[in-house]
This record gives C-alpha cells, structure tokens and sequence, in this order.
C-alpha cells in the first residue's frame, strides 16, 4: 500500500486508515484480530480510534490486539479525545485532556499514542488552555503528534496558527474529517486551511456512510445494513435522498464501465483527492475490508474523476468564489 507524510511531519502512514468505532460493539474481538491482520498483511499502518467509541471499548479492543495478536511498531496509532457524554458535549479542558489521555494509554496498553486528536472544538474552553494540555502531552513523551478532528475552517487555521506562534509548541498535523462524493463541504475553508498550515487530511466516511455502495439503490434497506437498525438509521438518513441518489447512481455507473465495484470507485475518489494523506475505512467484517483493501489497486481516469467531480460538486457562493 502506497504510503504519505502526515501532514508537516516526518512520518509516513497508509493511504488508507482502518477505523475501529464499531469494535467491542458490532465487533467482536476475534473479527477485530482477523481485520488487523488483513490490513496489515495489505501494507496498512494507520489504525484510527477514539475515547468514546463504545465507552472506551474501541481501546481495550485495540490494547487486547496489542498485547496478542500484532506488535506496537507495526501500527502508526491514533485516538481521539474531547467527546464526552454529558450535556456539555465536549470538554477540551486541560483537565479532561490529559486525564483522557491516560485512560487512552491504559485501555490501549502502551506509554504513548502516534496521533491524538482534538475530537471537537470546544466553545467553552479556551483554546489556549486546551493547546497548552496537548503541549503537555507531546512534551512528556505520551504523544508524537497531534491532530484535530471536525473543526470548522477558521478553527483549524487558529489552532495551526497558534502552534507554529511559539517555538516548542506541538505543531498540528492532521485534521480528520468526513468527506466523500456525498459530503465535499470540507473543500470550501476546511481542505484549504489544512494545505495552506500543513495538515494531512484524514476522511472519515468516504463511503458516504455506506450509500455509495449502491447498497441503498432502489430504495430498499437490506436486512444486515446500518440503515435496518434503529441505533445506525439517523446516522444514514440523511443521504438517503433524491439529490444525493443521482451521485451514486454516477458512482454505480462509472464501477460498470470500469468492471470494478462502487466501493471501490468512490473510495478511490476521496483517497486521491487533494490534501488527503488517507481515508479512514471501518467494516464489520474482514470480508468488508478486504472489499475496501481491494480499492488500493484502482487509480481513476481522469475523465472519471472529472465526470464525478461535476455531478457531486458542492455549492459555493461568498466568499469562497
């Protein structure tokens, strides 16, 4: 698998993330095992979780695997902290922070995370103290880098501009956010402010949530998609609409004439595009992965990728044009 630099950062990663929100939920340990072993016998690096998913976990799944099944240096790991459960939302506290964190490192079991990332920006925090906890982190060794994660355009440029203010200050080198054919919202301030500070871009969803798979063509819900389940079914909602069917409906055609599938298609779209160092797939099977693994080989024509450009391409107005 081809591998990019994080951001400004000297460390390379896979192109292609696999992601763990669903592990120690929907998957279980034993297909957590089998799905590490596949990305990483397909040459991926970046492994992808948070502190929230699933309580925590996610992490012990993670740490279990670590401790069993694959070796620490194999993986470029990276996990999120700031999301919480109560009213507030969000808590980027310098308390909450490094507290965080070391539960991370505990339910992960190793001293030190590659990535942590700021999960979302926090209104009630300033975010200088909230810098100021992930300095503490990179200075004492539990951290290699840090990252945000769905921050606006103009939070991503602030955190990135104070960092680089000061020297020793941990530089931000990545902003994960979601970003598919069905969700291109990031390229009017979000991608520019990464490219312009020196962010890797890490997409999360570029599957558009599993509606370009096509498995949702016709309107029918199959029996073992998110969609058939009340927890999942608010998260898919939303593209499953008439505006939005006409672009997996390109995403299926472009796949026939390719003789590939539109998994494959549109999530060769989003690796490729620019500023994106990954994009971050999750499966519920080692049989989904190696659907998504198998996209690795396919580069897109460029009348492809300009055709899917135009039929997906996001609204604009002031003051981007």
């Amino acid at each position: 698998m081809e591998l990019r630099y994080l951001g400004r950062s000297g460390t390379l990663v896979s192109r292609l993330g696999l992601g763990t929100a669903s592990w120690g939920r929907q998957v279980d340990e034993h297909e957590a095992a089998e799905q590490t072993r596949a990305f990483l016998d397909a040459g991926g690096t970046l492994v992808d979780t948070a502190d929230s998913y699933g309580h925590g976990e996610s992490e012990r799944v993670i740490g279990k695997l670590l401790r069993e099944v694959v070796s620490r240096e194999e993986i470029v790991l990276a996990t999120k902290a700031g999301a919480v459960d109560h009213r507030r939302g969000v808590d980027a506290s310098r308390r909450h922070l490094l507290d965080a964190l070391d539960g991370s490192l505990a339910r992960l079991g190793t001293d030190h995370v590659d990535l942590w990332q700021l999960s979302r920006w926090d209104f009630g925090t300033p975010y200088e103290e909230t810098l100021a906890a992930c300095d503490a982190a990179v200075s004492s060794g539990r951290v290699r880098y840090v990252g945000v994660s769905n921050y606006a355009g103009w939070q991503t440029a602030t955190v990135a501009t104070w960092q680089r203010g000061w020297p020793g200050r941990a530089e931000i080198v990545a902003a994960q956010v979601e970003y598919s054919l069905l969700q291109r919202g990031v390229e009017r301030e979000v991608v520019p402010a990464a490219s312009a500070h020196g962010l890797g871009v890490l997409a999360w969803g570029p599957l558009g949530r599993g509606v370009l798979t096509g498995k949702y063509r016709g309107g029918g819900v199959p029996s073992e998609s998110r969609a058939a389940h009340p927890q999942y079914e608010p998260y898919v909602r939303p593209y499953l609409t008439d505006d939005y069917s006409r672009v997996v409906n390109s995403v299926a055609t472009a796949a026939e004439g390719l003789d590939t599938t539109p998994l494959a298609v549109a999530l060769a779209w989003v690796r490729d595009r620019p500023g994106v160092t990954a994009a971050i797939v999750g499966a519920r099977t080692v049989a989904q992965l190696r659907a998504s693994l198998a996209a690795e080989e396919l580069s897109l024509p460029a009348e492809i990728r300009h055709a899917l450009d135009d039929i997906s391409e996001p609204t604009t107005g002031y003051p981007e044009t």
